[in-house]
């Protein structure tokens, strides 16, 4: 899979507090779930959804995450695994 820049960028940044739309899942129940992330784990996003923590896994969901300017970027899950400190590491 090929990034554009914009997902690139995404990638290197901290999530906590991006608004975040779960677009696909293997958990049928989390799809559509919309709201702000609260915390991050290895392998997990903690959105904060009509005022209740939701636990979503990453690596078998699809994200739309809006940035603040309003864009909307499509990420995989499964390149979100990872820990947060190591993932705004690496290098793409």
């Amino acid at each position: 899979m090929t990034l554009n820049r914009n997902a690139k960028i995404l990638l290197s940044r901290e999530f906590i507090g991006l608004r975040i739309k779960v677009m696909k899942s293997t958990h049928s129940e989390l799809c559509g779930i919309f709201g702000t992330i609260i915390d991050e784990t290895k392998n997990t996003l903690v959105i904060y959804h009509k005022g209740k923590p939701k636990i979503v896994p990453k690596k078998y969901s699809t994200f739309h995450c809006i940035l603040p300017d309003e864009k909307i970027i499509e990420i995989e899950g499964k390149l979100l695994v990872g820990r947060p400190e190591d993932r705004i590491k690496k290098k793409r």
